[in-house]
């Protein structure tokens, strides 16, 4: 008999819902309607205040501050809205996919621990405010190369496409960053290392058997 031919097979990927994705998106716009009630209803973001990344309250001993930025976002209207429009955007056809690949709880972890990395990045290069899920965005960004990179063998001429549209992505975003004042470059620097290093650590690496 002839030995068996190799041949292309089709590998289901989980199809688990992304409930901490739809969970995360969900507590960020919720928060973002809280800063804007409060400029509403109090002419000053007390949301923001309590937890915008701001290195001498840091240094004073609220060290949350380099977590809940993940949160907040720009409550001035109309540039607010982009800004929280843009990052739920990437989250939500970022987030799905990741985390369909690393579960939840590995998400988790990747998603947070970016934004941190970010924040701990900002906080140490820079000494302006910052607040905004880019750090974790980023992140994500950096998750989905690596992940592609550490793949590129089972997925083919998928892998090729998939990481030049990640590196196109980040390229464009930090150039803008860096062409336009009032961007926190160090932060989406430090969240991109974040999920460089995860993912490098932690990531899902696929292998056939059998």
């Amino acid at each position: 008999p002839q030995p068996p031919q190799p041949r292309t097979i089709q590998v289901a990927v989980t199809n688990a819902k992304p409930n901490v994705t739809y969970a995360i998106l969900g507590f960020t716009i919720f928060i973002y309607l809280l800063q804007l009630a409060g400029v509403y209803l109090l002419k000053v973001d007390v949301v923001a205040d309590w937890g915008v990344k701001y290195g001498p309250l840091i240094r004073a001993g609220q060290i949350w501050r380099l977590i809940t930025p993940v949160f907040l976002h720009d409550s001035s209207l109309p540039y607010g809205l982009l800004h929280i429009g843009f990052n739920m955007y990437a989250l939500f056809l970022y987030g799905r996919g990741l985390e369909a690949r690393f579960g939840h709880w590995r998400f988790s972890l990747l998603y947070f621990l970016s934004a941190y990395a970010g924040n701990v990045f900002s906080f140490l290069l820079t000494p302006s405010p910052s607040l905004g899920a880019s750090t974790a965005i980023f992140g994500l960004l950096a998750a989905e190369g690596m992940f592609v990179l550490q793949n590129r063998q089972l997925l083919g001429n998928r892998a090729n496409r998939a990481l030049m549209n990640v590196l196109y992505v980040a390229g464009i975003n930090l150039l803008i960053g860096f062409s336009t004042t009032g961007v926190d470059n160090f932060g989406h620097l430090g969240g991109l290392l974040g999920g460089v290093l995860f993912t490098w650590f932690g990531g899902p690496r696929w292998k056939v058997e059998g």
